[in-house]
């Protein structure tokens, strides 16, 4: 179990890391040539480590075939996010990426959909995206909150004129 959540946070930096490299890359070059240069590195990539790694078996897919089209589902996945992180900078893009992510990926627990094990719908897990929500939320709010606070201070400040007697 320890593995996996290192894996896990470590997925999660690369994600954040690729996502940012990618948004540099679309302010030089379209979308399309950004996402065409990430997905056909990553192939090459991935090949290569997968032929280190595996051999021949590298080539054995027991998968249903419709589930081999999850690289077109990468394209988009590319696209969206790259624009978004450029549209809103990594933290904010990143943290609606995941809030979705939990959502649907909740959703699709539950329903047991694209030949998951249903999971009963709990209102724990409710609860938690919920939580997680407001949480990013309050992340993407907060700064905004906090300026029109001192916006109001300081119109509030300036407006007060004090008479000092002389």
């Amino acid at each position: 179990m320890v593995i996996g959540i290192l894996l896990a946070l470590l997925g999660g930096t690369l994600v954040c890391l690729q996502n940012t490299f990618n948004a540099n890359v679309k302010k030089q070059v379209s979308v399309w040539s950004t996402t065409m240069l990430v997905l056909a590195l990553g192939f090459l990539a991935s090949f290569a480590a997968g032929l280190a790694f595996e051999g021949t078996a590298l080539f054995s897919f027991n998968a249903e075939p419709w589930f081999w089209f999850s690289g077109v589902v990468g394209v988009g996945v590319v696209a969206c996010v790259t624009q978004g992180v450029q549209s809103l900078g990594p933290s904010r893009a990143i943290s609606l990426v995941m809030v979705s992510q939990i959502f649907f990926g909740l959703v699709w627990d539950s329903l047991g959909w694209f030949g998951l094990e249903q999971v009963p719908f709990t209102l724990q897990s409710f609860l938690g995206v919920l939580l997680i929500s407001g949480g990013v939320l309050l992340f993407q709010l907060g700064p905004a909150m906090e300026e029109k606070v001192r916006g109001r201070k300081r119109q509030t400040g300036a407006s007060r004129t004090v008479k000092v007697n002389g």
